[in-house]
């Protein structure tokens, strides 16, 4: 299977512009891609599949096992198969190359890169510099030699006599320069708590993604890129414990309050036979009859009046509580409690289905995998999973649903609460734990 990662040496450098317009380029020009996101990202993914109308998926070298990483990314195919005829898989990095977990960098896009054979394509942002892009490059091409960075894509160029200056100082490093991007303020993407605006938001996008692709296609070296990508070395698959479904018809809420859910988990439920039914909160939808509710995160604190004011919703999901498994990750948890206070100190009434009052008028972050230990929820046993919210918690009163530690084995406070067949928490649950330390 071809494949290459795009890193960089730190956020901000373009990156996620930079594949956005590669994808739509391959789109446009008919090449079979698979988009795929390094790391715990809801929001990138989206916007990877505007950009080539393929679905995404995460890969995460921290929750995952190598066998799972590998049958996600593709690597699932039956004996004889042409893997030639297979559409290029294209993941998109996560912060810099090397930045992972503490206290090693454990999840890392590098780590995703080796594991998966994946040779890597780094984007620099060249605005402020000259020849000092050699020793740089050099340094992240040097640093591990079992993560090949096997090209470089220069970002932010100022004029072709800066161009000109780059290229003959990475010219002695033998790694081609697959591209050279003149600078442009018109393909920015807004930004909110928790990343990027997200795609659904953006009524400009597929204008945004066309400007992208036309910047990148007469600068890019699309041939040397496709060679690169050639030498992928996908590791074969094997068996992988996956979450199973909760039930067999589960109602998942999906739109701009509820957005936060991973594309493997729901397709893990479908495989399995689960009915999988999407309605919004947002447009007062009642919840489907089923046997499972699962209320994910995303930016309920935006919408916090119109889900308090959301009769028909809020009504049948204490119905469905009576006799249905309802279960609610970190924005999904807060509207599954009594009250949310917005960011302008408004308190909002919510399901009241647990004993839960969060607030977004004093902020505060909380960032980082966690390793769960279910404790009485729908999914069981030991799980892997982030944390990323700005709520604080008022009052939490119950049943804790998870015992949690951190990235580093510390020992955390228990997590969520659970109430008869009603749970939820902060955390987002990426994948179930099958390795004795993640």
């Amino acid at each position: 299977m071809t494949g290459l990662l795009v890193a960089a040496p730190a956020s901000g450098a373009g990156k996620t512009t930079v594949t956005l317009a590669l994808l739509r380029l391959m789109a446009r020009r008919g090449l079979a891609v698979r988009p795929a996101k390094s790391g715990p990202d809801y929001i990138d993914p989206r916007f990877h599949e505007a950009a080539c109308g393929v679905e995404c998926m995460n890969l995460d070298a921290w929750a995952m096992s190598p066998a799972r990483l590998a049958a996600l990314a593709g690597g699932e195919a039956e004996p004889g198969h042409d893997r030639s005829r297979d559409p290029m898989l294209v993941v998109e990095g996560a912060m810099g190359l090397f930045d992972g977990a503490p206290p090693e960098g454990r999840g890392s896009a590098a780590d995703l890169a080796r594991l998966l054979g994946l040779p890597v394509v780094l984007v620099i942002d060249a605005a402020s510099m000259a020849q000092s892009v050699a020793p740089l490059v050099a340094g992240f091409a040097r640093h591990d030699p079992a993560v090949r960075v096997a090209g470089v894509i220069l970002n932010r160029v100022g004029s072709p006599r800066h161009e000109a200056m780059l290229r003959r100082a990475l010219t002695p490093l033998g790694l081609p320069v697959l591209a050279a991007l003149p600078r442009r303020a018109d393909l920015h993407l807004p930004s909110r708590h928790l990343g990027l605006v997200q795609a659904g938001e953006r009524g400009d996008l597929d204008a945004i993604l066309d400007r992208a692709a036309d910047w990148l296609e007469p600068a890019l070296d699309l041939d040397a890129l496709l060679a690169l990508a050639d030498d992928a070395r996908l590791p074969a698959p094997g068996d992988a414990a996956r979450l199973r479904p909760p039930a067999q018809r589960i109602a998942v809420a999906q739109d701009a309050a509820f957005a936060f859910t991973y594309r493997h988990m729901l397709a893990d439920w479908r495989a399995d036979g689960a009915e999988v039914l999407p309605f919004s909160p947002l447009a007062d939808e009642p919840v489907p009859e089923a046997g499972a509710v699962f209320l994910p995160g995303g930016y309920p604190e935006l919408h916090a009046g119109r889900l308090a004011a959301a009769g028909r919703f809020l009504s049948s999901l204490r119905t469905a509580a009576e006799s249905a498994i309802v279960h609610g990750e970190c924005g999904g948890y807060m509207v599954l409690g009594r009250v949310l206070v917005d960011a302008d100190g408004h308190a909002h009434e919510m399901a009241g289905l647990l004993d839960l009052e969060t607030s977004f008028r004093t902020r505060r972050l909380h960032l980082g995998y966690r390793r769960l230990t279910d404790l009485g929820g729908p999914f069981g046993g030991t799980l892997a999973g982030h944390e990323f919210h700005y709520a604080t918690t008022l009052r939490a009163m119950g049943a804790p649903l998870y015992e949690a530690r951190d990235a580093e084995g510390n020992d955390l406070p228990p997590m969520g609460l659970r109430h008869g067949r009603v749970s939820g928490s902060f955390a987002h649950v990426i994948d179930r734990a099958d390795r004795p330390e993640v």
